[in-house]
């Protein structure tokens, strides 16, 4: 009511203390006073009120009146509407203020949130991940995807979804509500994968990548339901060049049927994992296998990749040639990172051609110290062994009673060796294993003399698991070993006798049914560990001690079967926080809206 009494005249000096005001709060918000926006805010709002309330008592004291107010200013209509007037205006200006100061906040937070110029990217900092699950939304993307492929390319079986979901042997087990995708689908072609993918990304549905299956870490399960890609139909070899000793194939074709293929032409892919693995999986994971010590892994026999990307563009990581400097390596960049980052669906591998003369030697001693440390003697001395492998005392009684292979063998600690070269240089490789194996107490010295004998001595390395999972009992009682536990680490060769005693007597030492086996020749070791339900906890025990271990030996906590969901937690103790919140950001670059394989390797939430 005061306000309105108030002349326009009288009311001047506060309008100009208002656009005084709006000058001086645009210099603070860009000044160098360090006071906050909101505090800059208050104080210029506070000196405003002021100046207003000093004007106003100075006309009340001059005894103005409605009657004189009017008579000023040319009559008591018109002093009244200019009064009201200007007491609005006060107001207004005021709430105009707030509103501009409101607005100006919010796009201030807006920056910070978008602008982010980190180089790595914090899980605190993270949004997690919003995914379309709706019915309508799955129901929609199923239309499309038969569409693209067909009725019978697009499947929605319970039992295939549960197939899909998980297996027997892996470390990360299905439970009870967890999701499963919502169906499976079948591409043929790197197009057809595209397609699936851009629909996926359009409607902000998770995917899960399927090949062999065979993966022990949990990278196939479907953290998110939505849809799994099954590659099973793309099997094909696409392009071979024995001229150039390379191969271009695609993602389900199987390790074990490129070797048959391969050794009719003389040739062979050294990277050879357990049974069932397909090329898509060892890209993966960056798996390596028994040739490990003399060939190397997945990533020195990978020169390109097609990979279909998260919103379903199509890149080639690079051309053919052995060598090449052409920019960032993008092709090691997808070996390892699990369908992450993007779905390989063509990739060109290195071939070499077969030894001359191969030969197997099977090699018994007395402790797993003494066969460890011959290994460490074996490649202080360079014997160019092509691999060496250790199965404990315990993984040969399970093949023996598993009865996996053809023949029974002595049950204690063995070391296999694989020699490959002219048949001289082999028969020499042995005599110099030999006599190493000489200082070390071996218990029996055996080399196999024909093809037939190298196939059945080799063949208890490769049914190292199977022939553990074979000795579960089938009951589902809590107190019945139905569950397999199969982990790995790798450690500079010269801690590995240490850290493979350890981890057997700790095994031995809270009753658990484990076995010890192992790519030695470059410090990679696998613990293989049976147990019930009720036995879980002590097993989680047993896999974090051993991981632990190695990384205080500046080991690493998987040497081949990748991190998954289980072992994503242990990164940042081996590579440090910083590291893994890069990898989070190379995550983030290439799957803004985290689709691919989410979960794996690093958390998103």
């Amino acid at each position: 009511m005061f306000t309105a009494r108030l002349t326009h005249r009288a009311l001047r000096p506060a309008l100009g203390t208002t656009a005084t005001f709006s000058t001086t709060s645009a210099r603070r918000i860009t000044g160098k006073d360090g006071k906050s926006f909101s505090g800059q805010l208050m104080e210029s709002m506070q000196k405003r009120n002021q100046l207003q309330n000093a004007e106003a008592n100075k006309a009340y004291q001059r005894g103005s009146t409605v009657g004189g107010l009017g008579k000023d200013d040319g009559g008591p209509g018109k002093g009244t509407a200019a009064g009201g007037g200007g007491g609005l205006s006060s107001l207004g200006i005021l709430f105009g203020a707030v509103g501009l100061s409101c607005i100006f906040y919010y796009l201030g937070t807006r920056k910070n949130m978008t602008d982010d110029t980190r180089s790595t990217q914090p899980l605190m900092f993270t949004h997690p991940p919003k995914h379309d699950l709706r019915e309508a939304n799955l129901q929609s993307a199923w239309k499309e995807f038969v569409d693209i492929l067909g009725s019978e390319h697009v499947d929605t079986s319970l039992n295939e979804r549960n197939r899909h979901a998980t297996s027997e042997w892996s470390s990360h087990p299905q439970k009870a509500g967890d999701p499963i995708p919502f169906l499976i689908v079948y591409p043929s072609t790197t197009q057809e994968v595209s397609e699936i993918v851009k629909i996926c990304h359009l409607r902000s549905l998770p995917i899960t990548p399927f090949s062999g299956g065979t993966s022990l870490e949990g990278h196939f399960t479907p953290t998110r339901g939505g849809v799994t890609i099954d590659f099973h139909r793309m099997s094909n070899i696409l392009k071979f060049r024995p001229e150039d000793l390379d191969i271009t194939v695609q993602p389900c074709v199987g390790w074990e049927d490129l070797a048959t293929m391969l050794s009719t032409h003389n040739l062979f892919f050294p990277p050879d994992p357990g049974p069932g693995a397909c090329i898509g999986g060892m890209i993966g994971t960056g798996c390596s296998g028994t040739n490990a010590a003399r060939y190397g892994t997945m990533r020195e026999w990978v020169l390109s990749l097609t990979v279909v990307l998260a919103d379903g563009t199509i890149i080639k990581t690079r051309q053919r040639p052995r060598k090449s400097s052409a920019g960032y390596d993008l092709t090691k960049l997808f070996i390892g990172s699990e369908g992450t980052l993007g779905l390989v669906t063509e990739a060109t591998l290195k071939l070499t051609v077969k030894p001359q003369h191969e030969s197997v030697a099977v090699v018994t001693f007395p402790s797993v110290r003494a066969a460890a440390d011959l290994v460490a003697q074996v490649v202080e001395h360079g014997v160019p062994v092509a691999a060496m492998e250790l199965l404990d005392d315990v993984q040969m009684r399970c093949i023996n009673e598993s009865g996996t292979t053809s023949r029974h063998w002595k049950e204690a600690p063995t070391l296999f060796f694989k020699f490959g070269g002219t048949q001289l240089g082999v028969k020499e490789q042995i005599e110099q294993v030999k006599t190493l194996a000489k200082n070390h107490g071996f218990k029996s010295f055996e080399f196999a003399k024909s093809k037939e004998e190298q196939e059945e001595l080799w063949s208890a390395r490769k049914e190292a698991l199977w022939s553990v999972m074979a000795l579960r009992h089938n009951g589902d009682g809590a107190e019945d070993k139905n569950r397999v536990w199969t982990t790995d680490v790798a450690v500079p060769v010269s801690r590995l006798a240490e850290i493979i005693e350890v981890t057997k007597e700790d095994i031995s030492s809270n009753g658990i049914t484990g076995s010890i086996v192992g790519h030695v020749g470059d410090g990679n070791f696998h613990a293989i560990l049976l147990f019930s339900d009720k036995e879980r906890e002590t097993v989680e025990g047993v896999v974090k001690r051993m991981v632990k271990r190695a990384i205080e030996m500046e080991g690493t906590v998987t040497g081949e079967h990748g991190v998954g969901l289980v072992k994503r937690d242990y990164l940042a103790e081996e590579l440090g926080q910083n590291t893994v919140d890069l990898m989070r950001r190379v995550k983030m670059a290439l799957d803004p809206k985290c689709l691919l394989n989410c979960d794996k390797v690093v958390r998103m939430e």
